[in-house]
């Protein structure tokens, strides 16, 4: 990413316009920062007739103290609840009578509001999503009956034990750390909190430094800008002399848990994650990592499919997967199973993963995996509402925007001996285990993790 403007003593005064990318790295990527340090970026697709319009905010679950826990997410649902000028019915009414949508989503590192439309109805949208996120009332009525709504959620979350199985990974592995906490928060932070503590998080966190404004679609950037200037201009929040908050790379990792933890429920089938400690985001080998990934469990063809699924029947769902953070991350195994199997599925997964770290992989592996991060690359980007969040993604967490030539480079470029000297320095940790199933003990299943 281009050098970010400013004045000599980091504070943005003025707008100021820089273009990322051209239209030969694929597509025309423009950046403006405006009084207060709000960016707003931006890429040109002509040939579509939609725009993603994006508002996303540097703030997650983990900027939240034990007493706010579940506090970003609560938020991002009180934020659709009403504004001076709309009520809930009217956000909601006024993108859907235009055929759009719109929603949000909470992560640990950011919160993202969004709406897709057609190009013609750009001003509706940004109007809409920047007076919500921008003018919320976070009236106390709207507070307690969301309240019940996200109590909801998380019963449904217990419900659901291939979703519970991923907190509780989590949790095990990261402690009561902010990693480790679940973005939903507990039934316990959820129901205590008050109204003056989500007000408070929303005020002290929404400010136009930590915001990106990120579009994709048929539009011309300085278009955008006006509209994006004047809506936030009207919210006052380009009234203070500020420059945007820096990317959230690097930290301190926390201390990585190990063992099993168990969820007892009474399913029909047994829900397990094994997981070892993976790489930061931006870590350098997380090419290797994503080829790695794909080999060991990243589709119908990958050692862990075959062994368990293909070859065997024990499963009907197996796949790896790579969690990346600013500072940490894991590499894991999920198995949905019948009970009376998760010994032998387990012990399965173990010896696949040994596997790897005696022998690596295969040449033909490396580049199933190379042509599935590329093509999963390429393909992605048709869409321009993952366009928008490349962007977003961009500034708030990556501090680059290298083109998609330079990004299918750097995976071709990844060499066996890479991924063989990765897989020795993670696989052979001593996992995490969570289960969530009709089991009495933990300790029955000490012994798979050798």
């Amino acid at each position: 990413m281009p050098a970010r403007q400013s004045t000599p003593d980091g504070r943005v005064t003025t707008p100021s316009t820089q273009t990322l990318l051209g239209e030969d790295d694929g597509g025309l990527v423009r950046r403006t920062v405006l009084p207060g340090g709000l960016r707003i970026v931006t890429e040109a697709v002509p040939t579509v007739r939609s725009v993603a319009f994006g508002i996303w905010v540097g703030v997650g679950s983990v900027d939240e103290q034990l007493t706010e826990a579940g506090a970003t997410h609560y938020l991002e649902h009180l934020l659709f609840k009403g504004t001076p000028k709309r009520t809930a019915l009217d956000i909601s009414a006024a993108i859907e009578s235009v055929g759009g949508e719109i929603n949000a989503f909470t992560a640990k590192e950011f919160t993202c509001y969004y709406a897709r439309v057609l190009d013609t109805d750009l001003p509706l949208a940004v109007d809409v999503v920047s007076d919500m996120v921008t003018s919320s009332l976070i009236a106390p009525a709207d507070v307690e009956s969301e309240r019940e709504v996200v109590l909801e959620e998380i019963a449904m979350r217990d419900d659901d034990p291939s979703d519970a199985v991923h907190d509780l990974l989590a949790t095990r592995m990261w402690g009561d750390s902010p990693l480790g906490r679940s973005i939903l928060g507990t039934v316990e932070s959820i129901t205590g909190m008050a109204r003056d503590t989500v007000n408070d998080y929303y005020r002290r966190h929404y400010l136009a430094r930590n915001m990106v404004v990120a579009v994709a679609g048929n539009v011309r950037h300085d278009d955008v800008v006006a509209l994006v200037e004047k809506a936030f201009g009207e919210a006052g929040f380009l009234d203070v002399d500020d420059s945007p908050a820096p990317p959230r790379t690097g930290g301190v990792a926390p201390s990585s848990g190990q063992g099993v933890t168990l969820l007892h429920r009474p399913t029909e089938q047994a829900n397990v994650v094994l997981a070892v400690p993976g790489l930061a985001r931006n870590d350098e080998r997380r090419f290797a990592l994503g080829v790695l990934n794909a080999a060991l469990g990243g589709g119908m063809s990958s050692r862990l499919f075959q062994e368990v699924r293909e070859r065997r029947g024990l499963a009907y769902s197996v796949y790896s997967y790579a969690s990346q953070h600013a500072a940490a991350g894991l590499l894991g195994v999920y198995v949905g199973c019948q009970p009376k199997k998760v010994d032998q599925v387990l012990e399965l997964c173990r010896t696949v993963l040994a596997d790897v770290v005696r022998g690596g992989i295969t040449a033909e592996e490396l580049e199933r995996g190379k042509g599935q991060a590329r093509g999963g690359l390429v393909l992605g980007l048709e869409d321009t509402s993952a366009r928008m969040s490349r962007l977003a993604k961009a500034e708030l967490v990556y501090d680059e925007l290298p083109s998609v030539d330079e990004l299918i480079a750097r995976v071709d470029g990844v060499s066996i001996d890479q991924v063989a000297d990765l897989a020795r320095a993670l696989l052979p940790a001593t996992p995490t285990l969570a289960v969530v199933g009709p089991f009495d003990s933990a300790g029955r299943f000490e012994a798979a993790l050798g």
